[in-house]
């Protein structure tokens, strides 16, 4: 669970980075990058609703 937790963090920080640079500098490569984090941020958040639900069982 930590790991996933781990894993989340990480590409929320990375959406983040991405996401202010297409904002702020209008880098359309950062909004793929961006676009990318934030599909692999919702299938790692439904890995932990799974996790969780597990563990409070």
């Amino acid at each position: 669970m930590k790991k996933l937790v781990a894993q989340i963090n990480a590409e929320i920080e990375l959406f983040q980075k991405n996401a202010a640079a297409q904002v702020e500098k209008g880098n359309k490569a950062a909004g793929t990058r961006a676009r990318k984090a934030a599909l692999n941020i919702s299938k790692l958040m439904k890995e932990f609703r799974k996790a969780s639900v597990e563990a409070a069982k």
